[in-house]
């Protein structure tokens, strides 16, 4: 079967790794160590080899380690589908991020079409309590996974909507303007809805009749309009002028959507469970993401699960690497101690991180 495996990672100067040079054998791989060690730095950036700003949605200013603050630069080598890609990201001081694919400049989106990344980190355990923004970023993320050009048309929608906002707090009444600009919302809002429809009906069929130790979910798309009534997004922006005129925003269109999520067993909507079911929850659907995923592009993605130990008791903590290795899944994952994957045994490869003198390093060890 296919595969997709991260081969190799070199990081300089980014974030707390001055220089740190790692090599992985194909394996789930258990990164630990103390808090503050760097651990997480390790997943951010794996997750820059894919398109967007990463895990911690930083800019790419943000990431040069402190205080050189000098340029930074990830090198990468991703072997997928039988290819092996060598892959290159970083910026230098005032610089937006660039990207290299096997030594050619490329855009962002085409690292999604050599790769797929998925992520569950501690920020994203309030995702059904906290407000909807938060809920949209995960099911965008969900849906760029499946379409990597999704992104795109995201960004050419908020372009146009800020555009219309901006008229629209300067008072601007010329139906010409606003014509045009809703007329490209239009078009990439169109496109938006029908790539997070179809994202949830993969995750929806992913789901459907699998073994898992954890709970599904069903997710439905909802906000104050509600996407299935914004087939004619043109027609609603140009009805809604006034409110949105007196608002200073638009308050109609994909941007205003939510994601709602039902503990499918207890028909109990996630906001309501336990912590411990949410977390569960989440897992549930990044597996089946990823299931889905090792379908429709060949090959199962390279997961990253931040402190992914919290919120889990060992039967549940036994049962996600289980399914992990059943994917047969490159996941890399965190935790303050090695005694946190004494399950996983000898399936995993350990590397231990270490912070002195204001620098991580990463060693690897044996503790099987």
């Amino acid at each position: 079967m296919p595969t997709l495996k991260l081969v190799s990672l070199f990081m300089s100067h980014f974030r707390s790794h001055r220089r740190s040079e790692l090599a992985f054998d194909g394996r789930p791989v258990a990164v630990f160590g103390a808090n503050g060690a760097g651990k997480t730095n390790v997943l951010e950036a794996i997750s820059l080899l894919s398109p967007g700003r990463g895990l911690r949605r930083a800019g790419a200013e943000e990431l040069a380690r402190r205080p050189e603050a000098l340029g930074w630069k990830l090198r990468a080598e991703l072997a997928s589908l039988h290819q092996l890609h060598e892959l290159e990201t970083g910026a230098e001081p005032g610089q937006p991020r660039f990207v290299t694919i096997d030594g050619k400049a490329a855009a962002q989106t085409a690292l999604g079409r050599i790769g797929r990344i998925l992520w569950l980190v501690p920020s994203m355990d309030r995702l059904w309590t906290e407000a909807p923004e938060g809920r949209r970023r995960f099911l965008d993320r969900l849906t760029l996974s499946f379409e990597p050009t999704h992104g795109e048309a995201v960004l050419s929608y908020e372009k146009a909507m800020r555009e219309r906002n901006r008229l629209l707090k300067d008072m601007v009444r010329d139906t010409g303007w606003y014509e045009a600009l809703e007329a490209q919302m239009a078009n990439a809002g169109a496109t938006i809805m029908a790539n997070r429809k179809a994202a949830l009906a993969r995750i929806g069929a992913a789901q459907a009749g699998v073994e898992t130790a954890f709970p599904t979910a069903d997710l439905t798309i909802v906000g104050p309009e509600g996407e299935a009534d914004l087939s004619d997004l043109a027609t609603a922006l140009a009805e809604g002028r006034a409110r949105d005129m007196a608002a200073g925003r638009a308050l109609t269109g994909p941007h205003r959507a939510d994601l709602a999520a039902v503990y499918a067993a207890k028909g109990v909507p996630a906001g309501q469970c336990s912590t411990g079911e949410q977390k569960a929850l989440l897992i549930s659907l990044i597996l089946a993401n990823a299931r889905a995923l090792a379908e429709d592009f060949g090959a199962p993605p390279i997961l990253l699960l931040d402190e992914i130990a919290a919120h889990l008791d060992a039967d549940r903590r036994a049962s996600l690497y289980d399914e992990v290795c059943a994917l047969g899944l490159q996941a890399f994952m965190t935790g303050t101690g090695a005694e946190l994957f004494a399950d996983l045994g000898d399936r995993a490869q350990y590397l231990e991180v270490t912070e002195e003198g204001g620098q991580s390093h990463v060693i690897e060890r044996n503790v099987s």
